[in-house]
């Protein structure tokens, strides 16, 4: 990696440190609300512009899912008293920035040890050397089948982002006494859709993407079909802004023109899930329905 790449990280990274410290003594005398949101918007954007300086591909990509994604959800949540920024707020500038940035949630006091803790980290060993035999194989990668190689792909991204966000939490553990939350739970052991996006893989999207997107399309649409319907369009309309941000998250890293394929991959999925939904919805009608007739 050239110095000049790290030197427009470090650019990068202050223009962040300036705009939290703002956000975290300016916005924060403003009342909840429009006004604070005005107030916001300006980081917002910001945020939205500054991966554009970033040609690194990993670089970029953990950049623009950090500050594009998660600080500026966050931020929106912010303006409104919601959100991780509010419940309960930091204590300092240095828990703002942390806790805007990063999937973390704030931890008073570190727990001992326990047998759990020793499983996560054989865990985490294995995906590592899992990783370094993958990283080993691509030398090999004209042997194989494209469709292999893709396979071989998601496995490296999982791998990866697991590694990166344990060595990230043993940081803030470190440093502030704070805790990771897990991106994912084992997602090869899904056994549905369902299962999959809202338990298993990249939790910490889902975690941001219901209180900013879900509850508030849910609330919206409980006026209009009722409380036992609205969490249908809830669920897909989370899938929309899921496959949007996607997108963006890809043409940071490529800055190729989008193809619109990730967006229908996640629509598709979208309509999947609400499907499932519905359809456990309805059997578990039934199933009352049946128990009340006999």
């Amino acid at each position: 990696m050239e110095g000049g790449e790290i030197e427009k990280l470090l650019k990068v990274w202050v223009w962040v440190f300036i705009s939290l410290f703002y956000s975290y003594l300016i916005p924060k005398s403003i009342p909840k609300g429009p006004k604070r949101l005005v107030s916001i918007l300006p980081v917002v954007a910001l945020f939205l512009y500054l991966p554009l300086n970033l040609s690194s591909v990993h670089l970029a990509g953990l950049t623009s899912f950090f500050i594009a994604w998660l600080a500026n959800f966050k931020l929106l949540l912010f303006s409104f008293g919601r959100g991780p920024l509010c419940n309960p707020p930091p204590s300092s500038l240095p828990l703002f920035v942390a806790v805007s940035c990063l999937p973390i949630k704030i931890q008073i006091q570190q727990p001992p040890p326990t047998a759990a803790s020793s499983s996560r980290a054989l865990n985490y060993t294995l995906k590592a050397l899992c990783l370094a035999v993958l990283i080993r194989v691509y030398d090999y990668r004209d042997r194989f089948h494209p469709k292999l190689l893709l396979i071989l792909y998601v496995f490296h991204i999982y791998f990866m982002l697991e590694i990166i966000l344990a060595a990230s939490a043993a940081s803030a553990r470190a440093l502030l006494g704070l805790e990771l939350e897990p991106q994912f739970n084992e997602p090869y052991l899904s056994t549905s859709l369902q299962d999959f996006w809202g338990r298993r893989w990249n939790l910490t999207v889902t975690r941001i993407l219901r209180p900013s997107v879900y509850d508030p399309t849910r609330d919206l649409f409980t006026r209009f079909v009722g409380p036992r319907s609205a969490p249908l369009p809830a669920v897909f309309a989370t899938f929309v802004v899921s496959a949007l941000m996607h997108e963006l998250m890809f043409y940071y890293m490529g800055r190729a023109r989008p193809t619109w394929e990730t967006t229908c991959f996640f629509l598709l999925h979208g309509a999947g899930v609400t499907a499932e939904i519905a359809v456990k919805k309805a059997v578990k009608d039934k199933d009352k329905g049946g128990r009340w007739s006999s």
